[in-house]
Formats: structure tokens, C-alpha cells, sequence
């Protein structure tokens, strides 16, 4: 449910290669000069008071195996705590390295080769090697429970092996446009390697979690915090803060207190502070309420009739959401610029297509012909031809004889869901439909069950949008009922799988572009998914207790749920002596400069994709 999403608290919430060896050689020199020069000087080893970094979150850990996890809190600590092959660049998220130093695809694109670095070393002391990368994709390749969480990355690998300490091979069955996006914790072998039911696994018992990751999980007790160290040997240089802790709140009021009193240091909000929040913040005195275009849609959610693979059908949704005319009735009945205007007052950009605006490659509309646009009286039209017309009281009959009355799961910790629940029992009342609003701390057991009708959804979608389409797919379902699928909303449609595999095989930019978004026109068609805004990222700070931090992107960007472990990695204590300009680039340049190097030789087999902005699945 959301990479990213916000099933539960917050929602489930995932190409390149070198022009000629004498400019790689020219550019590698260059790179190791630039390095040179940038590399940070050794730090004094001075007595000082402890710094914590606190950050007030509205979601709790739904796990904290990089296999299972789905929601942003979780997939937010794993970004923190193991690397991925690649990374997002914190400035315009155009792809650097990661784990992996340089990257390149045989002529048919069939077959990638990673130069895993060298100079990478788990958290427990051991060597990281391509043998860790390849045993994990190798492990969700085989395993159902350990493909639960990113399982659509590698459903098309043939093959995947290491060769050599430094060296991992992947096959392809057909050619993949995301294998510069894979968007997967890599996680030690040697650790992992003993765990028998990753279905049931959440890595919870033992702590410190081994990792490679800029921080060490070394804490965690559920529905209350999850505490981190700075990894000292962490190849880019070791976080600033002697700890990051990410503390849950039920109530966002009560974050919002504690941030005035100084007990946490940021707020997230769920996802975002209210506007009645961020503006009695602005006027205290050492907070900072950042704002910028966020990478999240907030929609509701229709139930389609939860099935499984093996054919099972599940679930009790309301069978009048199986005709297209209901669903489209009731997005009708929706209007949209009112949730913009008193919900969101203005920090958010009306919802039309599936990916948010700030992923312009991506951004898709509907066109004037196609929009399901606000206007009641259509809606009620479509409702009586639909057969659901209204009794002598005013009520939809259902063709049971039954008022239509619709259950729709809301997130209790999300003010924005109790607001528009609330628009809805209106709007929807006036068509003759009742509206039952069922608001829960932890939504999980009702959504994967299907025991709901409706339901407030998001999800924080990545640079390359494939992972929030994947979800969407019939290979997403759960195998069987009692299984857990990587599955949204229980979506199966053959058009939208068609499209999304020509997608995902496409390498050329600007044709994957047109058919993401020819998958957009399909999902927004299909009336499952109402995308009612895209919320912006408002999020405040104490400066004195922060003295700088990265947003992404660069210019306008967000703090929390990045691609990538920039915001905590790069943060400076107030009381740090350090410049912040010079403390929190220094990393970051090096490994631009190093992705430089390889993303401009690799144009030379195919234009490189890029989008403007962001993850978490989510």
C-alpha cells in the first residue's frame, strides 16, 4: 500500500553508459582531483555536548525489513540504513551513484554490469560486496514474502550474479527501463541469510540493525521511536548529529507543541502540517516552516472487489462500485477546488492525472472531453442510469432494495482526511448516498482485506514513477487471500497491464513518457482513483537546534521522504562549529562529479531518462 503510501498511519506510501575509455579516463582523473580538493579535513575529536536530531513523525513503522516495509516512515529509515545501487541527486534528482560507481547495458540492453564500490563496508565491520547485491535480488526473485515490498523491480530479471567482489551481472528477460532505478536495499548476506519466513520477518529483535547506510538503527520500540547513530565509516562521511531519532506522533497537535517546547526538532506532519499549523508557526521565534511542491497525491480510493491471483474473490466492498457509471458519478460529485480552498487553503495544486506536477516529464491531464469535472446534476444522471435512483426519502436504492451507503477508511491521524470526509458526507448525501466515515489509527487490516468500500489514499512517488504504477498491475494481487500483495487498491485491468509492460521496456525518454501517460488516461478512466490534490510539503524546524539542512530539490524542495538520505546525512547541529555550506556539500559534489562522470557516457547507448524531482514509495 504505499513506497510510500499511507496504509496504516501514512500509506504503504519505486538508463546508463561510457562514451569512449579516453574521456573516462580524462573524466575519472578529473573526478579524483575534484575529490581531492573537496575531501573534508579529519575532525578534532573534541568534547562536546550530545546532539540529537529529533523529528516528529505522524506515522508509525509498519516494518522495519526493507522486504515488507511500505510505508514513508519505514522506506524513509531504510534509506537511512542501506544503500541502494543508485542514488538521486539532492539538487534535480537526475541519477548518481550509489552503491554502484558506474553502471553500463550490453547492446540489446539486456544485460547490466554494476561496479559495486570498494570502499563500502557494513556496519558490523565486514566488506560490502556485489555477492550482497546479488544475493538480495536473487532472494526476492525466489522468494514470494521477500518480493512483497519492491518484488515489481525484479519480476523481470533471468539472472543475476556476481562475479567478482566488485562486479554484479543482471539478465534481463526483455529489455527494462529502471535499471538505473532500483529502487532496493541492498542488504547483508551474511546477516540475512539465516532468516527462514521473510513473509514474517520484520527485523525487529536485534539491535544494532547491520547496515551500510549513512545511520545505524540501534533502537526501536513500536508506535514510539526509532533511534539512530551516525555510521562513522559511512564511505561519504558520517551524518553531524550524534543521533537521529524519529519519534511518533498520534495527534499532530501534539508534535506541533513539541517542537514549540523544544523536545523534537522537526515536524513532518502527516504528510504535511495543517495550514492552521504552519501559520501559528511562522511567528515563533527560532522555528522555520519550509514549503515546497510536494511529490505525493492525496485520492480516494475505490474498492474494485478484492481478488487474489489464484482467483479468489475477497472482501465485501459494495458491488455498485463494479459499474464505471458509480464510480464516475461519485468523482463527479467531488469538487475538487474546494478541497484546495478550505482544506488545504491554498498549499496544494488541484488533482487531475495520477503523478504530481512536480514530475513535469510525467504530469498527465485529462482532456476537456475525458474529466470527470464537478457537476452534481451529471452525477445524479449517471446514477439513475445506472439503475440507483431515489426512493420517496431522498436515498440511492441499491438494485438489493438497500440505500447506497458507502464505508470509507480514513487515517485518524490525518487531519486532511477527517476535513474531506466530511465535504463527502455532504456532497455524496445530496445525491441520496450516506457516507460512514471509518477513521483508524492503523488502517492495514481493512484495506488488505477488503472489508472497505472507499478509502483515502496517497502515495510519495519516486523520479521514476514505475513503482506507483506497479501497483496497479494484476501481478501486484496477493497470491491468495491470506497472502500480501504489493497491490494498491486490488486493481487488475488487461489494457493498463499492457501498457505498463510496453512502459517498463521502453528506453527511448520521450516515447516512455507518452506511454505513462497513456496509463494515467487508462487508471483515470477506469474511475478507481480520484487524485484530488497534490499536496505541498509543509514542514517546520527549530534553528536552534538545526543549523542547516538540505532540501530536495535543491530549490524549493522538501525535507522529509526524500530520495535519498540527504536532509538527515547533511544536517548541522546549531552548535556546530562547522560552515554549513562546506560541511553539507562536500559529499554530495563528490558523488555528482562521480555521476557526471558515468551518466554522460552512458547518453552514448541511450538518453538517459529524467525527472524533476523525487520517493518514497510511499
Amino acid at each position: 500500500m504505499s513506497t510510500h503510501n499511507e496504509h496504516g498511519s501514512g500509506r504503504r506510501s519505486p538508463g546508463r553508459s561510457p562514451r569512449t575509455y579516453r574521456f573516462l579516463a580524462a573524466a575519472l582523473t578529473l573526478s579524483a582531483a575534484v575529490a581531492t580538493s573537496l575531501a573534508p579535513a579529519p575532525q578534532q575529536a573534541v568534547a562536546k555536548d550530545k546532539t540529537v536530531l529529533t523529528v516528529a513523525v505522524a506515522q508509525s513503522v509498519d516494518s522495519l525489513s526493507p522486504f515488507l516495509a511500505s510505508r514513508l516512515v519505514s522506506t524513509s529509515i531504510h534509506r537511512l540504513t542501506y544503500e541502494y545501487l543508485t542514488n538521486y541527486d539532492p539538487k534535480d534528482a537526475h541519477v548518481i551513484p550509489g552503491l554502484a560507481t558506474k553502471w553500463e547495458s550490453s547492446p540489446d540492453k539486456l544485460t547490466w554490469t554494476y561496479t559495486i564500490r570498494s570502499n563500502s563496508k557494513w556496519s558490523d565491520g565486514k566488506q560490502v560486496t556485489a555477492e550482497d547485491a546479488a544475493w538480495t535480488f536473487n532472494k526476492m526473485m525466489s522468494d514470494e514474502g521477500a518480493a512483497t515490498a519492491n518484488g515489481s523491480f525484479v519480476t523481470n530479471f533471468e539472472k543475476v550474479t556476481a562475479p567478482s567482489a566488485t562486479k554484479l551481472v543482471i539478465e534481463l528477460k526483455k529489455p527494462q527501463a529502471t535499471m538505473t532505478a532500483l529502487d532496493v536495499p541492498i542488504v547483508p548476506k551474511h546477516v540475512w541469510e539465516s532468516v527462514k519466513d521473510f513473509s514474517k520477518f520484520n527485523n525487529d529483535k536485534s539491535f544494532p540493525i547491520v547496515g551500510d547506510g549513512p545511520f545505524v538503527l540501534t533502537d526501536y520500540k513500536p508506535d514510539s521511536y526509532v533511534r539512530l547513530k551516525p555510521n562513522k565509516s559511512f564511505w561519504r562521511g558520517a551524518p553531524k548529529f550524534d543521533e537521529l531519532v524519529f519519534r511518533y506522533y498520534k495527534d499532530q497537535d501534539a508534535a506541533v507543541a513539541a517542537l514549540r517546547k523544544g523536545e523534537v526538532s522537526f515536524v513532518a506532519g502527516s504528510p504535511s502540517l495543517t495550514p492552521a499549523q504552519a501559520a501559528s508557526l511562522k511567528g515563533d521565534k527560532n522555528i522555520h516552516v519550509n514549503e515546497g511542491p510536494g511529490r505525493r497525491f492525496y485520492a480516494i480510493a475505490t474498492n474494485p472487489g478484492a481478488q487474489a491471483k489464484d482467483g479468489s474473490k475477497f472482501g465485501d466492498g459494495d458491488p455498485s462500485l463494479l459499474d464505471e457509471r458509480v464510480r464516475h458519478a461519485l468523482f463527479m460529485a467531488v469538487d475538487r477546488k474546494a478541497v484546495i480552498d478550505k482544506v488545504f487553503q491554498g498549499h496544494a495544486v488541484e488533482g487531475k492525472g495520477y503523478i504530481p506536477p512536480r514530475f513535469s516529464t510525467y504530469f498527465w491531464q485529462p482532456t476537456a472531453g475525458q474529466e470527470l469535472a464537478y457537476d452534481p446534476a451529471a452525477a445524479g444522471r449517471l446514477l439513475d442510469q445506472a439503475g440507483y435512483k431515489k426512493n420517496a426519502d431522498g436515498k440511492r436504492v441499491g438494485k438489493n432494495g438497500k440505500p447506497l451507503n458507502y464505508r470509507v477508511l480514513c487515517h485518524a491521524t490525518d487531519p486532511n482526511d477527517k476535513a474531506v470526509g466530511k465535504y463527502l458526507q455532504e456532497w455524496w448525501g445530496k445525491l441520496g448516498i450516506g457516507v460512514t466515515l471509518n477513521c483508524l489509527d492503523n488502517v492495514t487490516d481493512p484495506w488488505l482485506a477488503g472489508t472497505y468500500d472507499l478509502a483515502f489514499d496517497g502515495w510519495s512517488v519516486n523520479p521514476d514513477p514505475d513503482f506507483v504504477l506497479s501497483i496497479h498491475t494484476c501481478g501486484a494481487l496477493p497470491a491468495t487471500p491470506k497472502d500480501t500483495g504489493a497491490t494498491d487498491n486490488f486493481i487488475c485491468d488487461k489494457e493498463y497491464d499492457d501498457l505498463y509492460a510496453r512502459q517498463l521496456a521502453e528506453y527511448d525518454p520521450a516515447k516512455r513518457a507518452d506511454l505513462v501517460k497513456q496509463l494515467e488516461s487508462r487508471l483515470y478512466d477506469l474511475g478507481y482513483m480520484n487524485v484530488m490534490a497534490y499536496p505541498n510539503a509543509v514542514e517546520a524546524y527549530r534553528t536552534d537546534q538545526i543549523k542547516s539542512i538540505t532540501t530536495m530539490p535543491s530549490a524549493a524542495g522538501n525535507i522529509y521522504g526524500q530520495d535519498g538520505y540527504w536532509s538527515w546525512w547533511s544536517a548541522v547541529p546549531a552548535n556546530s562549529g562547522d560552515s554549513s555550506g562546506e560541511s553539507t556539500s562536500t559529499g554530495v559534489i563528490i558523488g555528482i562529479v562521480a555521476g557526471v562522470v558515468v551518466l554522460v557516457g552512458l547518453a552514448v547507448v541511450f538518453a538517459m531518462r529524467r525527472r524533476v524531482t523525487a520517493e518514497d514509495r510511499e
